[in-house]
């Protein structure tokens, strides 16, 4: 393989999602001069987890989110991750709102659309956990204007599609905000990048994949990156490093060698929806209605059926139906989990295997359902639904992170997680949901950590709160800042 001449960058960006276009976007509105290059293995920006039919193509606000509110041990409803999630999605509102007011990225109307968020549950244990979960959001003005019935001819009026043959006798509740919203990533992201691409100083480079990165004795990386199309390899050095490249992330950060990344694993699964064809079913639901996970089932699991706007349609998925894969990313390779296997890491994920034999035993069920036993679980939804109305579509990878643990030797979170190394030169961002919906806030916090002397000056401090004015601030505490930055930021995306 032919090596090309070696170039110097300020900032290397790995892997075109919605993650590295949202730290470029922000760095290079903090730091006009700083020089960036990007690099992205497919041929496309978004192509993998950002992708709107990849699992990407939502707002997480924590609105519908029944697994974001779990019950304790006492009854009571721990709203702790909800409200947290809720205030960074109005953190990532703002955020898209100042790139509109400067008219620095162009994006379709159905970027972002309203669309209600609904919670729905059966049985009367359910229908308990519902209305206490009502009770614990509402007294948090995050939530305020949240609706909840147990009346069927009102839920027959919010979502009819889910109520049409429905037994009555079989009690029932549902949550309902109107303020919800369906976001498409994959749009965003080709936005933020075609910004970017105009930028003085930055280079968008697809069909390039990172063999190898190395820190030198100078404290920069020292990164390999292969030209798929030539075989051409080019050498870069640069001053930062950030991974944002999904599935693909880990084996990368593994490869860094930095000490922080030691001991962390990940666990690929794949995944499945369901997409209606008929546009007579599709056009009798318009909403975001989530349910609650079977027991015994992992987080991820949690079942939904979801109203979406893709390439200016309106589509219909449930599911989604989860399975088990050795690929990290849609696009990789089976050997990525054999690859990403390190002496460092191997007894975390053994760990974490041994405690977690129930999910893979549900993995494997789930990866032998038939066709007739995938319409069974949409009937629970969706009890009129015919099979010949709906068609299997396979969605993005996700990889769990597995990392070590004191007491049980390793753990198997269902989150994001930011990996750092200790002097700020290099940042990987692992794990999946709700990732996209609170991508601003995780950005800011990784500039926070990796850029400390420019993040503290009065000029970026000054930047951060024109891009953001709750910068600095809880929203989850100040009622009157989050109706005034809500309101500001509905009217200008269009979802007032």
């Amino acid at each position: 393989m032919a090596e090309t001449n070696t170039t110097e960058t300020d900032v290397l960006l790995i892997g075109a999602g919605i993650m590295s276009a949202t730290l470029g976007t922000i760095l290079k509105q903090l730091e006009p001069g700083m020089t960036m290059q990007i690099f992205e293995r497919l041929d496309n920006a978004a192509a993998e987890s950002s992708d709107a039919w990849n699992n990407a193509g939502t707002g997480h606000s924590a609105f519908c989110e029944l697994n974001y509110t779990p019950q304790k041990e006492d009854g009571s409803i721990d709203t702790t991750k909800a409200v947290k999630i809720a205030e960074s999605f109005e953190v990532s509102k703002q955020w898209w709102t100042y790139l509109l007011e400067q008219n620095l990225i162009d994006v379709p109307e159905s970027f972002i659309k309203p669309i209600p968020h609904m919670s729905f549950v059966w049985g009367n244990e359910n229908v308990q956990y519902l209305r206490k979960r009502y009770e614990a959001l509402t007294s948090c003005h995050l939530f305020r204007g949240m609706e909840y019935s147990e009346d069927f001819e009102k839920l027959h009026e919010w979502m009819p599609l889910v109520m049409n043959g429905r037994d009555r006798n079989t009690p029932v509740a549902a949550t309902r905000m109107d303020i919800g919203t369906d976001v498409n990533f994959g749009s965003l992201t080709r936005c933020l990048f075609k910004m970017l691409s105009k930028s003085k100083g930055v280079s968008l480079h697809y069909n390039h994949e990172v063999r190898r990165l190395r820190q030198d004795r100078k404290g920069r990386w020292q990164v390999r990156v292969r030209d798929i199309n030539t075989g051409e390899v080019r050498k870069v050095v640069a001053k930062f490093v950030f991974i944002g490249a999904g599935g693909g992330a880990l084996p990368l950060l593994l490869k860094s060698g930095i000490p922080e990344g030691k001991g962390f694993g990940g666990f690929p699964v794949s995944g499945q929806w369901l997409r209606c064809t008929n546009p007579a079913v599709i056009g009798q639901h318009d909403a975001k209605v989530y349910g609650l996970a079977a027991v015994g089932s992992p987080p991820m699991s949690v079942p939904h059926l979801d109203s979406r706007y893709i390439k200016g349609r309106k589509e219909l998925l449930f599911g989604p139906y989860a399975g088990f894969t050795t690929k990290f990313l849609k696009e990789g390779s089976f050997f990525d989990l054999i690859k990403s296997i390190r002496f460092s890491n191997i007894y975390p994920m053994l760990a974490a295997g041994v405690r977690n034999i129930p999910l893979t035993r549900y993995l494997i069920n789930q990866v032998r359902l038939t066709p007739e036993s995938r319409l069974d679980l949409l009937r629970e939804y969706v009890p009129s639904a015919k099979l010949e109305d709906w068609a299997l579509e396979v969605a993005g990878q996700r990889v769990q992170v597995i990392k070590k643990d004191e007491e049980e030797g390793g753990i198997l979170e269902f989150g994001t997680e930011v990996v750092s190394a200790a002097d700020g030169s290099l940042a990987s961002l692992l794990g999946a949901s709700p990732g996209a919906s609170t991508a601003v806030s995780i950005m800011l916090s990784l500039i926070k950590k990796c850029f400390t002397d420019k993040y503290t000056t009065p000029e970026w401090q000054l930047k951060l709160k024109k891009m953001v004015p709750s910068f600095g601030e809880s929203l989850g505490s100040n009622a009157e800042l989050l109706h005034r930055v809500r309101t500001h930021s509905n009217e200008v995306l269009g979802i007032d």
